[in-house]
C-alpha cells in the first residue's frame, strides 16, 4: 500500500475534475479525497496498492474531457488506511 498526494495545475476546475476523480477512482479502488484549491488547482490524496495509485496518476495528467492539464505534482505521504473516495 502507498499514498500519494497530487496537486493538478491547469484548466482543471468548471470540467467536473473532481467527480470524475471519484469515478476512476472508485473504478481502480483506490481511497483518497480530492478537493478543489483557492489559486484554481485541484489536490487529491489517493491511497491502494501501488500499481493502481500509478494508474491513478497516470489519470490525474489528462483527467477528464474538457480538462487541460497543465502538470501534476506528486509526492509520497503517509499511509492512512483511508477507504472509500470523497470529494471534499
Amino acid at each position: 500500500m502507498i499514498r500519494v498526494r497530487a496537486v493538478v495545475s491547469g484548466l482543471v476546475q468548471g470540467v467536473g475534475f473532481r467527480y470524475s476523480a471519484q469515478e476512476q477512482a472508485a473504478r481502480l479502488g483506490v481511497a483518497g479525497w480530492v478537493r478543489n484549491l483557492p489559486d484554481d488547482t485541484v489536490e487529491c490524496e489517493v491511497e491502494g496498492p501501488a500499481e493502481a495509485v500509478g494508474t491513478m496518476v497516470d489519470w490525474l495528467r489528462h483527467g477528464p474531457r474538457h480538462a487541460r492539464v497543465g502538470g501534476v505534482h506528486v509526492q509520497d505521504v503517509p499511509v492512512t488506511g483511508a477507504e472509500g473516495f470523497r470529494i471534499t
